[in-house]
């Protein structure tokens, strides 16, 4: 049997180059074509051999169920890929747009937040790459591989949200000490500016723990020799707006040499990361949500997968010359 055939198998396109008796052993003929039935009952057959004929070959039908499973698996790997793909080329076109490949900051594109869109593109685009290539072609080896993979992803997520769960004080510290990392790269890394300004405009708040984190920053620290030095960003101001229109990019300047009475009427005075944690905790609730869905989502996949490859292996075991299945089904 040839081993590229399908079993489950897409509408026959009469392609030039295409076997024209090739189909899927899965689905029973509908007709006999020209040949004879007197091929295919041959005389002196009695009716106890037919009867063992069917024992040794049972007909295994193929139910609508295991087509949706497989075209499913297809269409939501294809969209999932081309997902990635998307991500993998925005973080492409970030890290190439900034340079970051260049000999002077090659150092730094560890450190670079474009790289993890690479890294999550990359893997969301092989991951789903393979699980659509091998539902589509019905191939078990990359069915095999997908199913692992998948089973892989779970077992990473569950582990990560037990961590998260036991060590949230670790990991307070953790993103406290890459907060500080990214306020004192603010002015040389464009992408760190955004994620640090949509912060600190959306939760109303400066700096990590309190407005004078910014000294970290070489530029807005107050022995700086330039005109940032003491001051904040625009987006750490209560109202950086004038007459409601025009961007006062200016309001922080020297807020960090007043003190805190002083500078509460212009600048935000809590950190971020309170804020980010108080965040966290008002919505607990759809976060584990969130968790929970796609952590059902991977397990249905993982059963679809698992119910195609059972069917596959099924029907390869009980696969049968063409006569014999024409004759019994």
């Amino acid at each position: 049997m040839d081993s590229t055939r399908r079993y489950l198998p897409l509408r026959k396109v009469p392609w030039p180059w295409r076997r024209s008796d090739e189909s899927s052993p899965l689905i029973p003929k509908g007709n006999a074509g020209s040949q004879g039935t007197s091929e295919l009952h041959p005389e002196g057959m009695s009716g106890e051999h037919e009867a063992n004929l069917k024992e040794i070959w049972p007909c295994r039908g193929f139910a609508i169920i295991d087509y949706f499973l497989k075209y499913l698996l297809v269409l939501s790997n294809l969209t999932f890929s081309v997902l990635g793909l998307l991500i993998l080329a925005l973080g492409l076109w970030g890290l190439i747009s900034k340079e970051s490949f260049a000999q002077e900051k090659i150092g730094s594109v560890g450190t670079d937040p474009m790289l993890p869109l690479v890294t999550l593109g990359f893997l969301l685009a092989l991951l789903c790459l393979t699980g659509c290539m091998g539902a589509l072609r019905e191939n078990s080896f990359l069915l095999k591989l997908f199913s692992g993979l998948v089973l892989a992803v779970i077992t990473a997520q569950v582990l990560a949200v037990i961590v998260v769960y036991s060590a949230q004080r670790e990991i307070t510290n953790v993103l406290r000490s890459a907060a500080l990392a990214a306020i004192a790269r603010y002015q040389d890394d464009p992408d760190l500016r955004f994620i640090v300004d949509e912060i600190q405009s959306n939760l109303q708040c400066c700096g990590v723990d309190t407005y004078r984190d910014w000294e970290v920053n070489i530029y807005y620290n107050c022995s700086a020799p330039g005109v940032l030095a003491c001051g904040v960003p625009a987006t750490c101001c209560v109202d950086p707006l004038e007459n409601g229109t025009v961007w006062n990019s200016q309001c922080g300047l020297d807020t960090q040499a007043l003190d805190e009475f002083s500078a509460q009427s212009l600048i935000f005075l809590g950190g971020c990361l309170g804020n980010i944690l108080w965040w966290l905790e008002q919505h607990r609730g759809l976060i584990w949500t969130v968790v929970l869905v796609l952590l059902g989502v991977q397990m249905l996949t993982l059963f679809a997968t698992a119910r195609l490859q059972q069917k596959i292996h099924q029907h390869k075991v009980y696969a049968k010359p063409r006569e014999l299945e024409l004759l019994m089904c």
